[in-house]
């Protein structure tokens, strides 16, 4: 399967983090998005509130420039980092009042989260989910089928 080098290099980034437990969802650096674009918290400044898919005035005028952060466009990065913390069991956008999980960082929070971000980006880039596992039943069924076992 081609992939885009955006998405290619998004994916290597989020994996590197994922193992080196350089990913965290409180921290703008080492978040999805800031890890996306090389632990850089400036994406922050796209956005009033951590999580929401709102842009501002700054966001906006990036967005209606065409500008793109490592191949993503404002909103997208937005998007991300919201689906990435709905999916670690925060609530948007994070707030001190807002529910968020007990332990942010338990390695099986952040691949629910990761998990969600490759799907997310799969469908940005309009390609199958590499993390779909199912083919692989699926796969091996047909061919237990055509052996006959």
């Amino acid at each position: 399967m081609e992939t885009s080098k955006r998405f290619g290099d998004a994916i290597k980034k989020l994996y590197t983090a994922f193992y080196n437990k350089t990913l965290n969802p409180e921290c703008c650096k080492q978040c999805a998005v800031g890890n996306i674009l090389d632990q850089n918290d400036s994406w922050k400044h796209l956005s009033d509130h951590h999580g929401t898919t709102e842009l501002n005035y700054v966001g906006r005028v990036h967005q209606l420039m065409g500008r793109r952060f490592n191949g993503y466009t404002p909103l997208e990065l937005l998007k991300i980092e919201s689906v990435f913390l709905k999916a670690c069991g925060f609530q948007i956008p994070i707030h001190y009042k807002n529910q968020k999980p007990k332990n942010p960082t338990n390695p099986d929070i952040l691949f629910k989260g990761l998990s969600e971000v490759v799907r997310y980006l799969c469908r940005l880039d309009r390609i199958e989910n590499v993390m779909d596992y199912t083919s692989i039943f699926k796969q091996q069924s047909t061919a237990k089928k055509t052996l006959k076992l």
